[in-house]
């Protein structure tokens, strides 16, 4: 007789390969149901764009199929419920599983480019796909996707958006025209409200916004109004630009949006005459995962024509924007899995306690954390030169706020004045590591 033990056992071997556990330990396995030789459950996936969702259907009916007994298996494949959405009177978002912002606080890094690339992506992946230029006073969708005079019409006090071969686009731009945006920040706000919940987006696997460039007024509204599974910083690899990511980082986390990775994005290109790869900013001396514990989604080049977006396969071409497409979906299923356990962080005067979830703990003095803060204000991006004068951090510096960022890194507010250093949890393990050394 087939027991549900046994059918839970035949899939133990079967892995998540992004959270590193097996999927009957996840509780991704629902609805078990033996009847006799039959057997079906649904196997409920973090996110029904999984990218291994097949996979994951092929693997679980070989693997109940080989028990004795069993004749045949119906294998569902299901999706965890998505993020509740703020209630009002008109809110196009319930049906939208994933609502994700591509941000940057800095303009001019291609975060438009990189948004309008990433909807682009998951449309050929089959998917349905919203994208809602929200930046008011520098709109980019009307010229990236060649469409500058649409007619856009409101059917029971919804706005349809622009259909573009399937890819449902709404932009401020659409309404204003070439006019500028001469508002002010609560009419902006009230104007990013509306057009974003009473868009009438239908039925989406994802919704990219392209957000405005910077961290107030206007980006809180859309916080608070999409209720937002994830955000992507946009940056380019200057240190200007870098510093502005570690504040984008701490904006997101401090309204309780995971910050789903990084796009490097203008990193390089390729001589057309003799085929070598240019850095025009530089080469970093470490990689972004390195700087902030966040996960690199794409390096994108500088590349030619990648500014129209008119055709469906506009992009196709480029690895890079496969790569973040395939990035972003299991980014957002770690996301939704949950946190992981996390080093825990303790701080009493000038001491910073530590300790690992393998039981490793260090204590670390408040004033060295603070001299070998990894950020582009502290240290030089390229060369990797201390910039910061440790003599000049007064040697009873203080944590006066500490900031736990997702799974990945910490933020200090030190008594000094200086908030904008992000540690990640291996950067400030191999730091434990070599003052332990230096102690011997």
């Amino acid at each position: 007789m087939i027991t549900e033990k046994d059918v839970l056992d035949s899939m133990r071997h079967i892995v998540d390969p992004d959270l590193g556990r097996d999927i009957v330990s996840l509780g991704f396995i629902k609805n078990l149901v033996i009847d006799g030789g039959r057997v079906r459950f649904t196997v409920e996936l973090t996110t029904p764009a999984c990218p291994v969702k097949e996979t994951f259907r092929q693997r679980c009916t070989e693997a109940v199929m080989g028990l004795p007994g069993v004749e045949s298996v119906d294998v569902t494949m299901g999706a965890m419920e998505r993020k509740p959405r703020p209630g009002s009177e008109i809110n196009t978002l319930e049906s939208v599983d994933a609502v994700i912002a591509v941000s940057s606080c800095k303009g001019g890094v291609g975060k438009s480019t990189v948004a309008a690339h990433l909807a682009r992506a998951m449309q050929r992946d089959g998917l349905a796909v919203g994208l809602l230029d929200a930046d008011v006073y520098g709109p980019s969708t009307p010229t990236l996707f060649g469409i500058h005079h649409p007619h856009i019409t409101m059917f029971q006090n919804k706005i349809t958006p622009v259909n573009l071969d399937g890819l449902k686009v709404m932009s401020l731009g659409f309404l204003l025209g070439e006019s500028p945006a001469v508002l002010r920040g609560p009419i902006v706000s009230n104007y990013i409200a509306q057009i974003l919940r009473q868009t009438d987006w239908g039925k989406l696997d994802y919704l990219i916004i392209d957000m405005p460039p910077g961290t107030g007024d206007i980006q809180l509204t859309i916080v608070q109004q999409a209720a937002l599974d994830g955000a992507i910083i946009v940056t380019t690899p200057q240190a200007l630009s870098l510093v502005d990511v570690a504040r984008g980082i701490l904006m997101f986390e401090k309204v309780n949006v995971p910050v789903l990775g990084v796009v490097e994005n203008m990193c390089s290109f390729t001589c057309g005459d003799c085929g070598a790869v240019h850095y025009p900013f530089g080469r970093s001396r470490s990689s972004l995962q390195e700087r902030f514990g966040l996960p690199t989604l794409a390096e994108l080049p500088i590349m030619p024509g990648v500014s129209d977006l008119s055709s469906k396969h506009a992009g196709a071409d480029i690895a890079g924007f496969t790569q973040m497409s395939d990035q972003v979906h299991r980014a957002i299923g770690k996301s939704r899995v949950g946190a992981q356990e996390r080093p825990q962080v303790t701080v009493a005067g000038n001491a910073i306690q530590v300790r690992w979830s393998d039981g490793y703990q260090a204590v670390l003095s408040a004033h060295d954390v603070r001299c070998a803060c990894p950020c582009a204000v502290c240290v030089d991006e390229y060369t990797g030169a201390k910039l910061l004068d440790s003599s000049q951090v007064p040697l009873e510096v203080t944590v006066e706020a500490v900031q736990e960022l997702g799974n990945y890194a910490v933020s200090f507010a030190w008594s000094d004045g200086h908030t904008t250093g992000i540690y990640s949890w291996e950067f400030l393990r191999a730091l434990a590591d070599r003052e332990a050394g230096a102690a011997f």
